[in-house]
């Protein structure tokens, strides 16, 4: 109904993949709702310090990353972030 591959909602549903805005509203239709069913509940002026605090990390980390201008210092902390994780990955 969505022109996917089950590999592909079993990804959509499990938060693997990201869903487009065009595919969000065309979940919505298969489905017959409004898009702003899957916002039900999402108030966007939640303050931030209701965020879980890993989020709120992650979300800094983003906004500080996209700000490093030099594209070698941006690989090399990309690389280091893989690193550390695979290196987790293994505890």
């Amino acid at each position: 109904m969505i022109g996917v591959t089950y590999q592909q909602a079993h990804k959509y549903e499990r938060g693997i993949n990201r869903v487009s805005a065009g595919r969000l509203y065309e979940l919505a239709q298969a489905l017959g709702v409004e898009v702003g069913y899957f916002f039900e509940g999402f108030d966007a002026r939640q303050p931030c310090e209701q965020m879980p605090e890993r989020q709120r990390m992650s979300l800094d980390v983003a906004r500080n990353f996209s700000r490093i201008r030099d594209e070698r210092s941006r690989e090399a902390l990309a690389q280091l972030c893989r690193v550390m994780a695979d290196g987790a990955r293994e505890i």
